[in-house]
């Protein structure tokens, strides 16, 4: 965190570097290592510059002195213009979001008018405070209207972010309006993980697809992709804009949220990123509808879960509940049912909903009405992972809006993409495989135990469950008795090649004395580099190492969020990857399939000079237990790892080969073992599952 005093310097306010001041976790962000690793440095460095302000327990530190001990000690190049900006940000007094909202005017300003903006750069900043409202009251209104949830900031509220509005300009010729916003709002988000539900990208672009596919004349399962103008979309619960952002093409988009900041939050986002109109409210949706006479094209929509305060003692006679008054304990079939109400004839809602909607007693005569009406044409179970809670496989609903003319569809589509993940975890999930399934199925082109289309006649019972895993019979894991032949056949051949690998330990003399360096050392001496995982996008949508990847020793599987546009860290053969939260000891080098892909979160990176360190040595000798432990901080709940503490021998670079080939067999019997073991969970499970459904015989 950063804390920028200001000095008086002719009519107006100028930032003053030498005042400025940073908190252990801003030193830490600008050196990128954990918080741990700057308590080290303050116990182990007397020239470590002193407290400035702060408190005892939390201490701030004069930028200036900070940043030159951090090149002082090779620790620091330069601090990139996007860290000064955030730090002005977090620091204001005002709060991260109000100020966000304020830049995000800014920047408005700046992709509208760049070269109106280059003359108010002249001014100085009590000048440039006073200019700057009417400016932007001219490009909100262009944007957004009158009657908009983006208020324009009047002079007093500008003169404490002017600095921080130059700054934001400067970052927008660097990298552009859009990614500049999207790189603050990045971060604030990142940094406040509970205080947002989020919509992850991979979701919200599955749900924007859906909609297109499921909008239009006929549109419903089967009958192709829809087509058509570009379309008019609401979003009533908008939070951040995730999911409106998705959409790839629209006349319109229309946002409503309860929090007035995510609702300008929201506006601001939409209108650097694209050209459609936008039109956002600050509102509870539900009990206060900003939109009551829209006639959306599409509705998509996350909504609040489980809420018992949702107005059901005043909405009892709403005009909406077209399909029964849900009862207090189904706020997610007000939500779908406010969804249709905004739709016009034909028109197509996706909403993401927790599975207990599907099969909840209290809410099965709407369940039912749905049916009847044809208004329900899906539902899509999701893998566990795909928004929050993480725990719970969530599904999708499709909806379209009947019309005057609209025959009841005769079948609901039910899809079940649990399957496709089937060890489970939020970093390892597939988005391109569940929405190929998933669009595949709405095409017509159904997987067996994945997808198929019920008839409706046979889900209007007592219960009226649409859950799709109750409707959907899933194929054995063998696939059939022949399969788990072949199964059992790798795993015979994976054992043998597992025992084949087993290293037989020599007992060695009595152990020569070492003489140890540390990895920091090592990076001060230019032997190897350190780069720590961020938040930038991979290159071109590429993979991701995420930290679960190098922990199963898998192949680079995430994905980065979209917008905040720091450079990736895109690795190389012969790199070794070593996690730091955790406590455990892993390293893993980098290999050719790997290379390329970018360095995910919680990762440390560890390039070594190849004329200097074997990889290989490098990262056998990390994985020391003891060496992890004299590394590691457990002073909080999480164990985190400095890198720059972890200890190995110096050897000659023929004796580091010697070990690293050691060390390169060892972890090849590892992977031997993981798969031997994949095999045999797979082997099992089929065994169950061929016995319980027939196709294995107990002879």
């Amino acid at each position: 965190m950063l804390v920028v005093h200001t000095r008086t310097k002719g009519d107006g306010q100028v930032p003053d570097q030498q005042a400025a001041e940073v908190t252990a976790a801003g030193i830490a962000r600008l050196a990128g290592v954990g918080r741990a690793a700057v308590s080290n440095w303050r116990r182990r460095h007397e020239d470590f510059p002193k407290p400035v302000g702060g408190t005892e327990t939390s201490p701030s530190f004069a930028l200036a002195d900070v940043e030159q001990w951090l090149r002082d000690q090779g620790k620091l190049v330069d601090v990139p213009l996007r860290e000064r900006v955030w730090q002005q940000l977090t620091a204001h007094p005002a709060g991260t979001v109000t100020r966000l909202v304020h830049t995000g005017c800014a920047l408005l300003l700046v992709q509208g008018r760049p070269t109106g903006w280059a003359g108010f750069a002249a001014l100085s900043d009590e000048r440039l405070a006073d200019v700057l409202p009417p400016a932007l009251e001219e490009v909100l209104t262009t944007r957004f209207g009158l009657d908009r949830a983006v208020r324009t900031p009047l002079a007093a509220d500008l003169a404490p972010s002017v600095s921080l509005m130059r700054g934001a300009a400067e970052l927008a010729a660097e990298l552009g309006a859009r990614q500049a916003f999207e790189f603050l709002l990045g971060r604030h988000l990142d940094a406040n993980p509970r205080q947002y539900t989020l919509t992850p990208p991979g979701l919200a672009e599955l749900m924007a697809a859906l909609a297109v596919e499921a909008t239009g004349p006929g549109a419903g399962p089967g009958a192709g992709p829809g087509a058509g103008p570009a379309p008019t979309v609401l979003d009533p619960a908008s939070g951040t804009g995730g999911l409106l952002r998705a959409v790839p093409r629209a006349a319109a988009l229309y946002a409503q949220d309860a929090d007035p900041e995510l609702a300008a939050l929201t506006a601001l986002r939409l209108a650097l990123h694209g050209d459609a109109d936008i039109r956002s409210a600050a509102a509870d949706t539900l009990r206060a509808d900003a939109f009551p006479g829209l006639s959306a094209d599409a509705v998509l929509c996350h909504p609040p879960f489980n809420e018992r305060g949702w107005g059901h003692d005043e909405l009892a006679y709403d005009p909406r509940w077209e399909y029964g008054f849900p009862a207090r304990t189904e706020s997610e079939l007000a939500w779908v049912q406010h969804a249709l109400a905004r739709l016009r004839d034909g028109g197509a809602a996706v909403l993401l909903m927790p599975p207990a909607v599907a099969s909840r007693r209290s809410g099965r005569r709407i369940r039912a009405d749905l049916l009847r009406r044809g208004a329900l044409r899906a539902v899509i179970a999701l893998p566990a992972g795909a928004a929050p809670p993480y725990g719970i496989p969530l599904h999708l609903w499709v909806l379209n809006r009947p019309g005057h003319d609209h025959r009841p569809a005769p079948e609901l589509l039910l899809v079940d993409t649990t399957s496709l993940v089937p060890d489970g975890g939020r970093a390892t999930l597939p988005w391109p495989t569940v929405q190929s399934a998933v669009l595949d199925a709405w095409n017509g082109r159904y997987e067996q135990g994945v997808s198929r289309s019920v008839p409706v006649i046979e889900l209007l019972d007592d219960d009226v469950d649409l859950a799709p895993a109750r409707h959907l019979a899933a194929p054995a894991t063998g696939g059939s008795a022949a399969g788990l032949d072949t199964v059992r056949a790798r795993l015979d051949e994976s054992l043998r090649r597992t025992l084949s690998l087993a290293p037989t330990p020599a007992a060695a003399a009595r152990p020569a004395a070492r003489t140890l360096t540390t990895v920091g050392e090592l990076a001060r001496a230019g032997a190897l580099q350190l780069r720590a995982g961020g938040a930038g996008a991979s290159p071109a949508g590429g993979p991701v190492l995420t930290e679960h990847d190098v922990l199963a020793g898998a192949a680079p599987s995430g994905t980065l969020p979209d917008g905040p546009a720091e450079d990736p860290v895109l690795l190389r053969e012969g790199d070794v990857v070593v996690p730091v939260l955790g406590g455990g000891s892993i390293a893993r080098v980098v290999d050719a399939p790997t290379a390329g892909a970018a360095l995910g979160r919680n990762l440390q990176l560890l390039r070594p000079d190849p004329a200097a360190l074997d990889p290989w040595f490098l990262a056998g000798f990390l994985r020391g237990t003891a060496n992890n432990r004299r590394a590691s901080s457990f002073a909080s709940t999480a164990t985190r790892l400095d890198v720059r503490r972890l200890q190995l021998p110096r050897l000659p670079l023929a004796d580091q080969r010697r070990y690293g080939e050691r060390f390169r067999a060892l972890a090849a019997f590892e992977d031997a073992l993981r798969q031997a073991g994949r095999l045999g969970e797979q082997l099992v499970q089929g065994f169950y599952d061929g016995l319980a459904d027939g196709s294995v015989h107990p002879e």
